[in-house]
């Protein structure tokens, strides 16, 4: 059962984010990079691309105690209404800032998706499941920023920096006060320790994680060595 909700988008610091929650005992955390260590995960939201579909939230999540980062931090809405008594965490970043590092994300992957017959047999169930998904992302991504979007293209700034103000302003209209945290990661552990009543790491920083390095990493070693690679320590 989810105890933490992340709805923040994705370059807010949602990987730093999950390791952070999983160091303070509210993991394991679902983010996307689970779906590339276990691509099984990735079936479980397929009941979710159906139209009229009432997803089953706890199959989707079973065995994870917090979510961040798209899909999930997509349903924010209904994942909040599904478990009451979660708290919601919405992460934050200058808007600029944000939109600059969304559009690296999309020009680090290949031009090309890695097709399943042409991949490594290492990873094509990883890409099996990323297949899988691809429609969702495209749901998910019109939804933000417009179904007029072409697929694989990241939007111009003003359309983008709309909407990343417009979901966050959506946030904060649904979410009471006293169970939402707005949460800037270079804030540190105070301020998500305190709104989730736990004491911080001694001794430990908060993680940053994520850069734009370990992504390309992460799509080259795809490529070239049929493995994945993850910024953090599989499992927590």
């Amino acid at each position: 059962m989810l105890e933490v909700i992340g709805a923040g988008l994705p370059r807010t610091g949602t990987t730093s984010v999950k390791v952070a929650l999983e160091r303070l005992g509210f993991g394991p955390c679902y983010h996307f990079y689970e779906v590339l260590l276990r691509p099984e995960l990735a079936a479980r939201w397929l009941p979710v691309c159906a139209d009229g579909a009432a997803p089953d939230w706890d199959r989707v999540f079973e065995g994870f105690r917090s979510c961040v980062d798209w899909p999930a931090s997509f349903f924010w809405r209904e994942l909040a209404r599904a478990y009451p008594e979660a708290k919601v965490v919405l992460t934050v970043r200058d808007p600029q800032s944000w939109y600059a590092s969304f559009r690296l994300l999309g020009s680090l992957g290949p031009r090309e998706p890695l097709r399943e017959d042409e991949a490594p047999e290492s990873i094509r169930p990883v890409v099996a499941a990323i297949t899988s998904l691809r429609p969702l992302f495209e749901r998910i991504s019109g939804s933000l920023f417009g179904e007029n979007r072409q697929p694989g293209h990241s939007p111009d700034e003003e359309r983008a920096v709309a909407a990343y103000h417009r979901h966050v302003a959506e946030v904060l209209a649904a979410v009471p006060a006293e169970r939402l945290l707005v949460f800037d990661v270079r804030e540190g552990w105070g301020p998500l320790c305190a709104f989730l009543g736990v004491a911080a790491p001694p001794d430990v920083p908060f993680p940053h994680l994520n850069d734009a390095a370990s992504i390309r990493r992460t799509f080259e070693l795809m490529h070239t060595e049929g493995r994945v690679h993850v910024p953090f320590a599989p499992g927590g």
